[in-house]
């Protein structure tokens, strides 16, 4: 599956910005999805997964640090899957990537096909 992410911009902290991921290829919905980012001198980190495919049945799971700010949906008729970001922080400033997997589960481990990042800055 190709995937294709857009977008990220500058935000003001305490705004909000939606990206998305459009994919092609093979059939979206048969795909564990969800995004990482990579800050500035850090680690690609985990941010949020849509596990279709988990032994535990469908789950949406979220780093903590996003938990209560960020939301994931998707639309597998558009093939495109959606990340909503509320009440931006500074630290948030990242190059977000979407991913996707066929595997059970959706970390960073797991990933088999990655989108080209989007850069979001978040300044006060």
């Amino acid at each position: 599956v190709q995937l294709q992410a857009s977008g990220g911009g500058l935000v003001q902290t305490g705004g909000s910005l939606r990206l998305s991921c459009t994919g092609s290829g093979r059939p979206f919905g048969s795909y564990n999805m969800g995004w990482f980012r990579q800050a500035p001198g850090k680690e690609r980190e985990f941010v949020a997964a849509f596990d279709w495919r988990a032994w535990h049945g469908p789950s949406d799971d979220y780093a903590d640090s996003v938990k209560g700010r960020f939301i994931l949906s998707r639309d597998n008729a558009k093939s495109t899957m959606y990340l909503q970001m509320n009440s931006l922080k500074d630290e948030d400033t990242a190059v977000y990537y979407c991913a996707a997997s066929g595997r059970p589960i959706l970390v960073l481990a797991t990933v088999e096909y990655w989108g080209q990042g989007t850069l979001v800055t978040v300044s006060s």
